[in-house]
């Protein structure tokens, strides 16, 4: 039977938090002061008054729409006393009309703006946050404890960028022992949502009744060309999706089936070895592959952790371009425990990257026999 514990706080979708009001009441008086020096220096006051129009449109694109009013009001304040304390320098008067209506032009075109940024950005949230949710409850909570396995692990999708991620992973506790699913789908957004809520619904149901691996794979590649075939029909693109998929007993070996995924890792005795599997086409190409998808064995003793990664981990890039040194970190962690491990890697990972590296989302599972083995 499948246990789960307890499932964790949700960490929330995050906005870009506007500046403080302090910080822009500093950036105001800050830049009225320089235009003022400016103008003192170069004898062109009210021509150099001109700068300031360009305030409010800066605080529309970074501010909230009350700062961004004050902004306007501060610079069309500025704009009117100036004017009128210097009526006698003998600039026409008509200059100094359009200065004061371009001003309040600018200045209210850039509150409407900073509204309707605003606007964009709660339903760009709202947005992602029905994503994330939709995701998190398609995706069991981790750790996972099944008669045979417990699964611990870590999955974070990016969101900076695209609304949820692709990666997809199920523990299900089926007759024939505990099988193990891991995949990436191809995309991000709602669309790579689709289709990984039907292979994990195919995977969830065709796992209890298919007593091989290979029948349940056709199974899962079947549930992914339906899912293209009414995505053509609204116009959206084919997906394949790259998986593996394990089986595990109360035998020494393990059965997998790879689909072009991530090959998977054992640690143990602090040894990593990267285990060598037959490489299948993805879920929803089969029909491209000359041979049906082949089932691989290999060993898996008690007290060995077998690791399951997505390739977000494996493309990580730093600065460079170099890719993440995946076995090298691992040879450093291999005396973590399993419940640490997967965080740890993802932590090294995103620190490898930095801020100018490129770094995907990331699934990354622990695998070990369950205690009461």
């Amino acid at each position: 039977m499948l246990r789960k514990h307890s499932k964790k706080p949700v960490r929330p979708v995050e906005a870009i938090a506007p500046p403080s009001e302090a910080e822009v009441v500093i950036a105001v008086a800050s830049v009225t002061l320089l235009v003022m020096i400016l103008g003192a220096l170069s004898q062109s006051p009210v021509w150099l008054l001109g700068l300031l129009v360009f305030l409010p449109g800066a605080a529309s694109a970074l501010c909230t729409v009350r700062q961004t009013k004050f902004v306007f009001a501060w610079t069309g304040l500025v704009v009117i006393v100036t004017m009128l304390v210097r009526q006698g320098d003998g600039r026409p008067w008509l200059d100094r009309i359009l200065m004061v209506l371009l001003t309040l032009v600018l200045g209210a075109a850039s509150v409407y703006a900073c509204h309707r940024r605003i606007s964009r950005e709660q339903e760009m949230m709202r947005l992602r946050s029905t994503a994330a949710a939709m995701q998190r409850h398609i995706l069991r909570p981790l750790p996972m404890l099944t008669d045979d396995v417990l699964v611990n692990g870590v999955y974070e999708p990016v969101q900076e960028d695209r609304l949820v991620g692709g990666d997809i992973y199920d523990v299900v506790n089926s007759p024939w022992g505990t099988r193990v699913l891991i995949g990436d789908v191809q995309g991000k957004g709602l669309p790579a949502v689709g289709a990984a809520f039907a292979v994990i619904g195919a995977f969830r149901a065709t796992a209890h009744q298919e007593p091989t691996l290979t029948a349940l794979v056709e199974a899962l590649d079947a549930s992914v060309v339906r899912h293209n075939s009414y995505a053509a029909q609204t116009g959206d693109d084919e997906r394949f999706v790259t998986t593996l998929i394990l089986n595990i007993d109360a035998g020494a070996e393990v059965q997998a089936v790879n689909c072009g995924h991530v090959l998977p890792q054992v640690l143990q005795d602090s040894t990593v070895t990267t285990l060598a599997l037959t490489s299948g086409v993805p879920l929803g190409l089969a029909e491209l592959a000359d041979e049906p998808a082949t089932v691989d064995w290999f060993v898996f003793p008690p007290g060995a952790t077998l690791l399951l990664t997505t390739d977000g981990l494996t493309e990580t890039r730093d600065a460079d371009g170099a890719f993440y040194p995946l076995t090298e970190s691992l040879t450093r962690r291999v005396s973590l425990s399993p419940t640490d491990l997967p965080r740890a890697l993802y932590d090294d990972a995103r620190a490898f990257a930095g801020e100018s590296g490129q770094h995907d989302d990331v699934a990354v599972l622990t695998v070990r026999r369950s205690p009461n083995r």
